[in-house]
């Protein structure tokens, strides 16, 4: 049951605490070729935060043959898989997490990673102390921009749409805050321009966690409670 005494932040993970964007990128770029799909990196930047399967169809076309997709994903996943071990925070990303949990505030992260790359990720925040819940893609119908999984961590946590706020770094992590009314801090370090992120919605919109530390006092996250 919700918690109504309680307030939270929910977290995207990918692009927005650890610095992995790009990495996916350049495992789906490669995984494209190597399947004789060519596909302009910069178009791929531009779709990560989909779930993989819309991320396909926005990139490969929904009318597609979808016999070669399960294919595609396996190969993304091992090409990103030999990152794990190099996988590294955003600039006072584990701090920010620290502060938010300082201040009373349960620490989500509404991840849609796959549940075999969520240990990895976690590893990578060493932060498990201050972290209330994790989500993964198994817990989500639809992935982004649908607001699936921010449903999920929202009813894990015991937390609800009016007391909590998402903090993300692309215009679909927006979109699906947008869908239950939550605020949706915006971050620029998973390479969506600051204007992109705004326009899409976000109530503010920083640099990266270390400059969201910075301004937390002024932030919607200080509304929170």
């Amino acid at each position: 049951m919700p918690d109504d005494n309680r307030c939270g932040v929910l977290f995207d993970v990918d692009g927005t605490l650890i610095d992995t964007t790009y990495l996916h990128t350049v495992s789906w770029w490669e995984a494209l070729r190597q399947a004789d799909h060519q596909v302009p990196m910069a178009s791929i930047h531009r779709a990560i935060g989909m779930g993989s399967d819309k991320l396909l169809d926005h990139l490969l076309g929904p009318e597609r043959d979808r016999d070669g997709d399960g294919r595609l994903r396996d190969s993304h996943d091992a090409l990103y898989a030999e990152y794990w071990e190099r996988l590294t925070p955003l600039p006072r990303a584990v701090d920010l997490l620290r502060a938010c949990a300082a201040r009373g505030l349960r620490v989500v992260l509404a991840t849609s990673a796959a549940e075999h790359e969520v240990a990895a990720l976690r590893a990578a925040l060493a932060a498990d102390d201050v972290i209330d819940t994790v989500t993964s893609s198994a817990d989500a119908r639809e992935s982004k921009p649908a607001p699936d999984i921010l449903v999920a961590a929202l009813d894990q946590s015991g937390l609800t749409a009016e007391r909590v706020v998402f903090v993300g770094d692309s215009v679909w992590d927006v979109a699906a805050a947008g869908k239950l009314d939550i605020p949706c801090v915006g971050l620029a370090c998973g390479g969506t321009s600051r204007a992109e992120l705004a326009g899409a919605g976000a109530v503010a919109v920083y640099d990266d966690p270390a400059a969201l530390l910075d301004g937390l006092g002024d932030s919607a996250i200080a509304t929170l409670g």
